[in-house]
């Protein structure tokens, strides 16, 4: 045995004292990737593919989706102990005398032949309404940022899972050779430009291998770092350089056998190609100024969540598996109505356009769209309350996700809340049921789409999870 060998690769391929739980762990771990390609999809995909719209910071969705009129008289007062009923609070609210309801200061209507309530921050995505599925049932046990994020990226509150992008690219693999399975994009927001921050292991693989973690784009200079090779290196140059590394990796794997090793040549080789194949994605020379102009004021300018949308749709036309943006921004403890603007601002036109864009291209009947934050926002006000001025705390036993595109069925709204807008009053979807719907969607079992890791299979669902079926056609 090379005294150089890892010690997890030591564990999974030793024949004594653990050996027979490690050897296990090597075939079902190491040898899963293959045999489930092999199975897979589980079932017929109506989705080749998804864009994650993620909303960072947990859209207020009483003031965009969810409207309730009968608060409009209770302004100021105290929400009900009956409503509340002892559930948790964040310490940012749990030592207010007071929870004061504050009605929404935004005006809703009814749009499309569904007649979908959206309120008039979301000109642009009204016009859509005939294409969304709202889920207004939403829930989850997070209840601050970090690990309700996580648990949506993951299935865990902890650190360390893989992301549900890597899954899918572990189980489904890629369409594009020369493109990554799994693209992250990320935006600041103009409602509150310093908010959450976002960690790069949202996009990570966690145990499974390296290969399958999210590639970042950057929103300011070179999309990828070294995209462009040094000064007197060109592109032949760059290759026989890479064919002597490989060979020494080649080497080193073969006396020591660590699957990591693989990983790098695939990566090395992924980042060449990205070399040629990046320039002309993210160049916008060849877009009509109509489509331009479809997606905002914001378009022209790089890193911007009307940009990231666009790229968006130009990664979906080369089969990029998994397309995810994060928007961030939307954390509104105080100074709401303004705050709420701004972020809508920023993210109605261009996802009515991304949409429309799709459409027109006939991508979207094989494209899953998913629009959402982490958590809801409380009925009650954080703070203090005026006429036209408020803030709201996390709240996780409610709030709204809008889905769209491929095996969706359009102009539905699914599930309700109390007129607080406090508790689910029928057809609950956890976050688990909408992972395991997602999965479903493209083709994927999600009880089936397991990875052994130190004693146990894994999934992104944990041991949870149930299709929610009124929602597909």
């Amino acid at each position: 045995m090379s005294p150089f060998l890892p010690r997890r690769t030591f564990l999974e391929q030793s024949a004594a004292g653990m050996g027979l739980a490690a050897l296990g762990g090597l075939l079902q771990g190491q040898g899963l990737a293959a045999g489930q390609s092999s199975s897979l999809p589980h079932v017929a995909p109506k989705a080749k593919r998804i864009i994650y719209l993620f909303q960072s910071g947990a859209p207020s969705q009483m003031d965009l989706f969810d409207p309730k009129p009968t608060m409009q008289g209770r302004h100021g007062e105290d929400l009900p102990q009956s409503i509340r009923n002892g559930q948790r609070l964040t310490g940012m609210t749990s030592g207010q005398k007071a929870f004061p309801i504050a009605p929404s200061i935004f005006e809703f209507a009814q749009h499309g032949k569904s007649g979908m309530h959206f309120s008039n921050l979301m000109p642009h995505m009204s016009k859509l309404a005939d294409e969304w599925c709202m889920i207004r049932s939403m829930h989850t046990e997070a209840i601050n940022h970090d690990p309700a994020i996580t648990f949506f990226q993951t299935g865990s509150q902890l650190a360390g899972r893989p992301s549900m992008g890597a899954w899918v690219s572990y189980g489904l693999g890629s369409e594009n050779k020369d493109l990554p399975a799994f693209v992250v994009l990320t935006s600041f927001g103009s409602g509150r430009p310093g908010d959450q921050p976002l960690y790069d292991r949202l996009w990570g693989a966690g145990f499974l291998p390296s290969e399958h973690q999210g590639v970042k784009f950057r929103n300011s200079g070179e999309p990828v770092l070294y995209l462009s090779n040094p000064q007197g290196v060109d592109r032949e140059t760059r290759r026989e350089t890479l064919d002597e590394l490989s060979a020494l990796n080649q080497g080193h794997f073969n006396a020591i056998g660590d699957p990591e090793i693989q990983t790098r040549i695939a990566q090395y080789e992924m980042a060449f190609r990205m070399q040629a194949s990046v320039p002309e994605l993210t160049d916008l020379s060849s877009e009509p100024e109509s489509v331009l102009e479809m997606y905002g004021p914001d378009i022209k300018r790089p890193g911007s969540y009307a940009a990231n949308c666009l790229l968006a749709r130009r990664l979906a036309e080369r089969d990029v598996r998994f397309i995810q943006l994060y928007h961030m921004g939307w954390d509104h403890h105080g100074g709401l109505p303004k705050a709420l603007a701004g972020q809508c601002h920023d993210t109605d036109q261009p996802t009515w356009a991304l949409l429309t864009d799709l459409k027109q291209r006939g991508l979207l009947d094989d494209t899953l769209i998913v629009w959402g934050g982490e958590f809801g926002r409380t009925i009650y006000s954080q703070g203090s309350l005026t006429a036209d001025n408020y803030g709201r705390d996390h709240h996780p036993r409610c709030f709204t996700t809008l889905v769209a595109g491929a095996g969706i069925r359009k102009g539905l709204v699914y599930g309700a809340t109390d007129d607080f807008c406090y508790n689910i009053t029928e057809n609950p979807v956890h976050v688990h049921d909408l992972n395991a719907t997602i999965l479903h969607l493209l083709g994927v079992d999600h009880t089936r789409l397991t990875y052994r890791f130190q004693g146990r299979n894994f999934r992104l669902t944990d041991v949870h999870g149930e299709l929610v079926k009124a929602i597909l056609t």
